[in-house]
């Protein structure tokens, strides 16, 4: 892959976009840096093609195990340099050696985000299902089985340098009547107490929510309330993990995340996008102002706490691709995200305090729509060029028939493990 070509060839074209934008917008002192550092974690299981519940539509040369999806994700961050993390769902991609892969992830430039639990499956060696919950379930020794999971997912986590624990439960309900609330939510309180305690001192746990599916009627974590009051009552290394999909429709994410991280309770993002429901679309795809938003009040309330903004919180795309190509799709993810947040970066927040408190709603308005409607995609990519990126990722994996490569050398009929 030869990435300097390619930049060479489209240098010039770059160049004036990026002089065009200097010329209109007074770009911040570090905000080349601050584009730089951030980094957004890319989910193993986003790899391959995913599905719906009707059918799966392989595109070929999928990863068949650990160490080819860790060299997916090598090349995602070859192309664009963002993307220098991994992050793994246990049992689906257990290592068989963690120091072999630990050092199979450095030659790549990765390290591994947190790692994530699975109690929304059953596995065929288990011993107790979750068909009616895990950490909530009426039997004890389901919920042990489903607490010792959450521990044993820690302790691989440690072996690979992992820093958190992500805990999203599919627990819920589907019919009136099935279900009480109330020792649902407390059951479930004291499991995560126990994992909690297996927490090593200088990692984090997220609690993910989910407003529906695949229980209907009731999810016993499902809003940013009920994993923010769950997390309050673990202690200070519990946090609530917010994805962009996991909310009823029209809900006001941007002022979820503002409140959680004045509270200090926001560990993160998994980052997709949605028409209706939790659809794992591209990020930006659907809705590119509330992502915006979204990035709008994590930069105000990341630098009213004084915030290291690529390590303070858990950056990660979360989702599901059918039609289109994933590795094309995590890309086209990545750089929404970043848009997003370089165009968080130039919002002027004394003049947007300025109109906030002489009520002016009109300047607020403009103030935010100037920015979200500059183009700075010049800006990203010259954040990735000195990187060493691609200045166009999707062009060059194209240019280079990459998917074409891996289908020879993995197959056409390949399947990712955990899909």
């Amino acid at each position: 892959m030869n990435i300097s070509n390619h930049n060479e060839a489209l240098l010039a074209q770059h160049t004036r976009r990026l002089d065009f934008l200097k010329s209109e917008v007074n770009l911040p002192s570090g905000i080349l840096q601050k584009l730089k550092d951030f980094q957004i974690a890319i989910p193993s299981w986003a790899l391959g093609t995913g599905g719906t519940r009707f059918g799966r539509f392989s595109g070929g040369g999928e990863p068949r195990n650990l160490e080819e999806k860790i060299a997916d994700v090598g090349l995602l961050h070859a192309l664009n340099q963002s993307s220098g993390a991994i992050s793994l769902h246990i049992p689906w991609d257990i290592p068989t050696d963690p120091a072999a892969i630990r050092t199979l992830a450095a030659q790549h430039g990765l390290a591994f985000d947190a790692v994530n639990s699975n109690t929304f499956q059953d596995q065929t060696d288990q011993a107790h299902s979750y068909k009616f919950g895990s950490l909530q379930h009426v039997s004890a020794a389901t919920r042990k089985q489903a607490i010792d999971h959450n521990i044993e997912v820690i302790k691989q986590g440690v072996s690979l340098g992992s820093k958190a624990l992500t805990v999203w439960l599919s627990d819920g309900s589907c019919f009136p009547g099935q279900l009480n609330f109330r020792h649902a939510y407390e059951r479930t309180v004291d499991s995560l107490r126990e994992i909690y305690a297996a927490l090593p001192a200088d990692w984090s746990l997220y609690l993910e929510y989910k407003a529906y599916e695949p229980n209907f009627y009731s999810t016993t974590v499902g809003d940013w309330g009920a994993s923010y009051s769950m997390v309050n009552k673990l202690g200070p290394q519990a946090k609530t993990l917010v994805d962009l999909g996991h909310h009823l429709p029209n809900a006001n994410i941007e002022q979820i995340v503002s409140i959680l991280l004045m509270e200090g309770k926001l560990g993160g993002f998994h980052f997709n996008d949605s028409k209706y429901g939790d659809d794992d679309l591209t990020a930006g795809s659907i809705k590119p102002y509330q992502l915006f938003l979204i990035f709008n009040e994590l930069v105000d309330g990341m630098d009213a706490k004084g915030m290291n903004h690529a390590k303070d919180l858990g950056w990660m795309i979360d989702a599901s691709h059918n039609v289109k190509d994933p590795l094309e799709d995590l890309l086209q993810s990545v750089e929404a995200i970043q848009i997003a947040y370089a165009q968080a970066l130039l919002v002027d927040r004394a003049a947007l305090e300025t109109a906030r408190e002489a009520n002016d709603v009109v300047r607020c308005q403009e103030i935010l729509q100037a920015v979200f409607r500059t183009d700075v995609r010049a800006l990203v990519a010259q954040a990735r060029l000195e990187l060493g990126g691609a200045l166009d990722p999707i062009a060059l994996f194209r240019q280079e028939k990459l998917r074409d490569h891996l289908i020879k050398a993995r197959g056409a009929k390949t399947v990712a493990t955990g899909l």
